[in-house]
């Protein structure tokens, strides 16, 4: 009895170490989590995934400008009988709102990282913008 248990305890151990032994290789797609939808579908675009939309928050920006907050892989098989290959597509969630709430218009609080980063990006754009105006009267 002894030994057919162990026999059986083998034959199962087998199969079930080999997988975890070998592992499986699986490429992914780039992290594009906080990017700008524009510059994130270059990248996935460059590296061979096909970006997809599956969800969106917000309405106060174009697709373009809104921040990609998931990202999620797939691959989608060819429809049977076609001869074509499957695609490789990232689904990715969306953030459409302003980079900055207001009492108007929904966004990150100023206190987020997020907020704070926005609330920076434009003083700084507000003081470039600035300086170009001083340059360009004084001549």
């Amino acid at each position: 009895m002894s030994a057919r248990v162990f026999g059986v305890a083998a034959a199962l151990a087998a199969p079930l170490a080999s997988l975890v032994v070998s592992g499986v290789a699986h490429a992914s797609s780039p992290d594009v989590v906080g990017q700008k939808y524009s510059d994130a579908s270059g990248a996935l675009s460059g590296a061979g995934y096909s970006p997809v939309v599956e969800t969106t928050v917000g309405d106060r920006e174009s697709w373009s400008d809104c921040v990609v907050t998931r990202q999620q892989d797939r691959n989608v098989q060819a429809p049977p009988n076609t001869g074509g290959s499957a695609a490789k597509q990232t689904l990715v969630s969306l953030n459409c709102d302003k980079a900055v709430a207001s009492a108007t218009a929904p966004g990150s609080s100023a206190g987020s990282p997020e907020g704070r980063a926005a609330i920076q990006a434009a003083q700084q754009q507000a003081a470039q913008d600035q300086a170009q105006a001083a340059s360009g009267k004084k001549h």
